[in-house]
């Protein structure tokens, strides 16, 4: 990981590559910028976001936040062609317990990263438009409320590139839309709509466009952040009680899982299929 962000002032958008920072009237707005196309989450992305959100969590005069994407999209996803150089160790023939300890613990950074998001004292809500795939998921999931466009389409693919998504979803998802709407996401990659999230619970409401749930997000903060804020953090601690040690163990046990298995020539045929802009051929090897 790379360009390690300064915790002293989180607000100072100019020390991030990956997003925007605004505060105003005790809502943090945190909007994702890329650097790559469609908000694809690359080494600053994930080098950032536990800097971010930390400053966010202690900071006093923050009461709420709101999510949301550059752009027409919320994210692409993890950003492969950008974090290839990170899996190419534990990928190469001589990938033994080195590469593969040092593989699991780039994965337990990551999941350092969605987890500041999901343990953020402020409660978060994610405005979403146009895609949100893989990481992105996994980025929602972790937000407390989430509002979508019309436009907006979801898809848990990290199956389609021979991984097993291990950043929050398998963890998260089933408390918020249900064991078997995860398990047809997480299995098939396949991709839904505004409308079919919405009715399986996966956002809250679906406004008309992106200026509408952006300013949806907005007000759903600043109603929260009109409350008695420590009322606020208790209602966070009492609902986050009986979850957080369910999705830890989930976590530990995913990255663990992929430091073992996940290196395949599958995964190598969808990182080269990504370069070479072709459909991948997957062989089960």
């Amino acid at each position: 990981m790379s360009n390690e962000v300064s915790a002293t002032d989180y607000r100072d958008s100019d020390q991030y590559q990956a997003f925007d920072v605004a505060v105003a009237d005790h809502v943090a707005e945190v909007t994702l910028i890329g650097p790559n196309k469609g908000n694809a989450m690359g080494p600053d992305f994930w080098s950032e976001l536990v800097p971010l959100f930390n400053g966010i969590d202690s900071d006093p005069d923050v009461r709420s936040v709101v999510v949301t994407g550059s752009g027409k999209h919320f994210s692409f996803g993890l950003d492969l062609p950008a974090m290839s150089g990170d899996f190419g160790p534990v990928l190469g023939p001589d990938a033994k317990a080195g590469p593969r300890t040092d593989f699991h613990n780039m994965i337990k950074r990551m999941q350092t990263g969605i987890n500041a998001v999901a343990d953020c004292r402020k409660p978060v809500v994610a405005a979403i438009s146009g895609w949100c795939i893989g990481g992105g998921v996994d980025l929602i999931t972790a937000a407390d409320i989430r509002v979508a466009s019309a436009d907006a389409k979801f898809s848990v693919r990290e199956v389609r590139v021979a991984i097993v998504a291990d950043m929050g979803s398998l963890a998260r998802l089933p408390r918020i839309i249900g064991d078997g709407h995860m398990r047809e996401l997480a299995l098939t990659g396949k991709d839904i709509d505004a409308a079919r999230a919405e009715k399986i619970g996966l956002v809250n409401d679906v406004y008309d466009d992106q200026d509408a749930v952006l300013a949806a997000a907005r007000q759903i903060a600043a109603e929260i952040a009109a409350n008695p804020p420590l009322v606020v953090q208790g209602v966070m601690d009492v609902l986050d009680h009986s979850r957080s040690a369910a999705v830890d163990d989930s976590l530990r046990y995913v990255a663990a899982w992929n430091a073992a298995f996940l290196p395949s020539n599958d995964l190598t045929e969808a990182i080269t299929s990504v370069f070479e802009k072709r459909p991948p051929q997957f062989k089960g090897e």
